[in-house]
């Protein structure tokens, strides 16, 4: 799926470095609500399953990579994804703060949300945001999302709790 400067593409056994990288990377593990490091044989079998479908497994990865230099920026999640009610909830990561504030999230975001009403045929999305989080709450308002509600002191941080947003987007068509 290509959007303009990049493109959003399946995991590939490549991406075993980039993904060990990043899940193991502590400055993230409060907004993906990890804990603890994944091994390199978990994510390994991860990409080996990678192949199923959304409807088998109820999440899709796929990575942000930049068109013209064919550099991995990022990745974008679809999650828990629910047939039935037709929602599902979405995560995005620009890992290295160089390629931030350049447009990529926007336009890797603008292609899942055109891939998931259009392509799923899904009612609504919605993601949950940190208050502290001002880059990524400006990113998903700016693309219609709404605050639909805030779960007070939700997160627990090493300097107190942290209240989580949950934003919406319905599509009325």
């Amino acid at each position: 799926m290509k959007y303009k400067d990049i493109k959003l593409r399946a995991l590939e056994p490549e991406d075993l470095e980039l993904l060990y990288e990043w899940e193991n990377n502590e400055s993230y593990w409060t907004i993906s609500n990890t804990i603890s490091p994944f091994s390199k044989f978990t994510l390994k079998r991860y990409l080996e399953n990678s192949h199923k479908n959304i409807y088998e497994s109820g999440q899709l990865r796929l990575m942000i990579e930049l068109v013209h230099d064919r550099v991995t920026v990022g990745t974008i999640d679809i999650f828990d994804f629910d047939p039935f009610h037709r929602r599902a909830g979405l995560g995005i990561l620009i890992a290295n703060e160089a390629y931030r504030r350049k447009g990529y999230a926007s336009m890797a975001l603008s292609g899942l949300i055109e891939y998931c009403f259009k392509t799923l045929q899904l009612h609504q999305l919605y993601c949950n945001i940190l208050e502290n989080n001002t880059e990524s709450i400006e990113l998903f308002q700016g693309l219609g999302f709404v605050r639909a509600g805030i779960k007070k002191a939700w997160i627990k941080t090493s300097d107190g709790y942290l209240d989580e947003h949950l934003f919406q987007l319905i599509n009325n068509s």
